[in-house]
């Protein structure tokens, strides 16, 4: 079991909503299995609709069927489509996303910027007002944008405020901009994973970093170091092969330190019965800290 140490911005009359919200998407182990569903603005329909995607993913109410049958740390996803579906999904714990941006404005045209959709106000009005499992919020930083100081700024008042309410924080942390070559850079991801800590997150999420002729759990532990206690957790990236995908996360665990992982694709552009056994499998590994081949059986439906 993981001990829960609230930092000091959580204030001592939120000190018990913010255990209790990090031990529910923890489940008491101290790693984070996200469930991520905010791809829908990100790349709009690109991750729904096409060669390779299940029917099942046409609908959005997809990822709240998975997520409600699943097992799962948290889903994470905008305020509208938890605003439509929640009533449906009331025991699902969300964590809500606080800014997009589509994938249409290529870097060479315009620098990333993400703005805030909401704010952390809104959110705990929304959640004192739906009844809604609500434990966090997520926000996305485009380090290297020539922006990237008012996501910066945006960030760290986001943290502040969600841990004056007892909420748990994850950053999305990405180098992307026109002075970036390399986004999966090592070196620059562990930069991002320290940037996440200075600005006082509960987990980070980055991509698994890549260097020729190296593994890429081996090289991501340079980012969980620097990260000291704000704890890393990686994207799932596009679909591959479920063995190989559980295999990779284990590695990312056992070899690269990493806290877990938010995954979106590899999950619900499966039908749901399978998209629900990867979910499991996934979960298996982060929290219940299972070898890989009893994933791959639970994934297998064995």
């Amino acid at each position: 079991m993981s001990k829960t140490v609230p930092p000091l911005d959580v204030p001592k009359d939120a000190q018990d909503t913010y255990n209790k919200n990090y031990k529910t998407i923890t489940h008491d182990s101290g790693r984070l299995m996200l469930f991520a569903g905010d791809q829908k603005i990100e790349h709009l329909n690109d991750d729904f609709f096409g060669e390779g995607i299940h029917e099942d993913d046409h609908n959005p109410e997809h990822l709240f069927k998975i997520a409600s049958k699943a097992k799962i740390g948290c889903f994470a996803t905008q305020l509208g489509l938890i605003s439509h579906y929640g009533a449906d999904y009331p025991k699902i714990p969300y964590l809500v996303k606080l800014n997009s941006k589509t994938h249409l404005t290529p870097t060479s045209q315009h620098e990333p910027f993400s703005n805030l959709l909401h704010t952390v106000d809104q959110i705990v009005a929304f959640k004192k007002s739906s009844k809604l499992n609500i434990l966090g919020i997520g926000y996305t930083i485009y380090l290297g944008s020539e922006y990237e100081s008012e996501m910066l700024h945006a960030a760290s008042q986001v943290i502040y405020s969600a841990h004056q309410n007892g909420l748990i924080t994850v950053l999305w942390i990405y180098p992307r901009g026109k002075s970036v070559p390399n986004e999966k850079d090592p070196h620059l991801i562990a930069g991002a994973a320290g940037v996440a800590a200075c600005l006082g997150s509960d987990f980070v999420k980055v991509n698994p970093p890549k260097r020729e002729g190296a593994s890429s759990a081996e090289l991501i532990r340079e980012a969980t170091l620097a990260a000291g206690r704000t704890k890393v957790v990686c994207a799932g990236g596009s679909s591959v092969d479920g063995a190989v995908f559980l295999t990779q996360l284990w590695e990312q665990i056992h070899v690269g330190g990493c806290s877990g992982n938010a995954t979106g694709r590899n999950i619900h552009q499966k039908p749901l019965v399978e998209a629900v056994r990867m979910c499991n499998a996934i979960y298996a590994i982060t929290v219940e800290n299972v070898p890989v081949e009893d994933a791959v059986r639970i994934y297998n439906g064995a």
